[in-house]
């Protein structure tokens, strides 16, 4: 929705009360000047700019209903009232016509408001629609980050990466990270052992399991995808769209 403007330009103040824009600049400024180098003068001037009929920038400030109550106590009688008079009526109108704006389309009776409303509202949702789109892949990404805290088996990184949107089986994965050098794919006793690639990026960790035999004990190792590797994963397939 586009927004109405909350402030009152100098510009118009000088109209208001009669005065060359230069003049009400120099007022401005002064106030400012009184106020020191606080940041309590933002709430009351902002520093702006505008086109002249030249089509030239030149500065001027924007007045907050604060600042123009302030600029107005430099006016008494006749002059300080009219002014008083104006601005607030002028923040009265765009205060009303704010309130039209955040009013649903149903509630407004004229049917030309009513019809420009329903063509914003309308917008907004299908906007809506669209980033809720772009941005699902990222919010399944963050939903796995929160969730990844310790090392899972290959069989349940597949399944991680299912609940995620990917649609790749636990045998896929494996010729996956074996055709693109994560895991060892020559046959021997580190086929399907994590690469030293894979070790260097600390995407896997090699569980190692004492095994008792009738001939005598033995190291039993398992690649396992530590937190770091299953959010490398999920990231690199939504982002990549790669599933072959």
């Amino acid at each position: 929705m586009n927004q109405l403007p909350r402030n009152i330009s100098s510009l118009e103040v000088a109209e208001m009360v009669g005065r060359n824009h230069a003049d009400v600049m120099r007022d401005v400024r002064n106030i400012i000047g009184h106020l020191g180098e606080s940041r309590i003068a933002e709430s009351y001037f902002v520093e702006s700019t505008y086109l002249n009929i030249q089509n030239k920038e030149l500065p001027c400030f924007l007045l907050t209903k604060k600042g123009c109550e302030l600029y107005g106590t430099r006016m008494t009688g006749e002059k300080g009232t009219r002014f008083a008079v104006r601005y607030i009526e002028r923040f009265n109108q765009m205060e009303q016509q704010l309130t039209e704006m955040s009013r649903p389309s149903y509630e407004i009776t004229d049917p030309v408001a009513r019809a420009t409303k329903w063509i914003e509202e309308e917008q907004q949702r299908q906007q809506l629609i669209q980033t809720v789109e772009e941005q699902k892949p990222m919010v399944m990404f963050a939903n796995a980050i929160v969730g990844s805290t310790s090392s899972i088996l290959i069989r349940e990184m597949a399944v991680l990466l299912k609940q995620n949107g990917i649609n790749m089986g636990q045998g896929r994965l494996f010729d996956y990270l074996r055709s693109n050098g994560y895991l060892v794919k020559r046959k021997g006793s580190d086929y399907n052992m994590p690469t030293q690639k894979s070790m260097n990026l600390g995407l896997f960790e090699i569980k190692e399991t004492p095994v008792m035999r009738s001939t005598g004990s033995t190291i039993s190792k398992t690649p396992k995808v530590t937190a770091k590797g299953q959010k490398y994963f999920i990231n690199h397939f939504l982002t990549k769209g790669d599933t072959a």
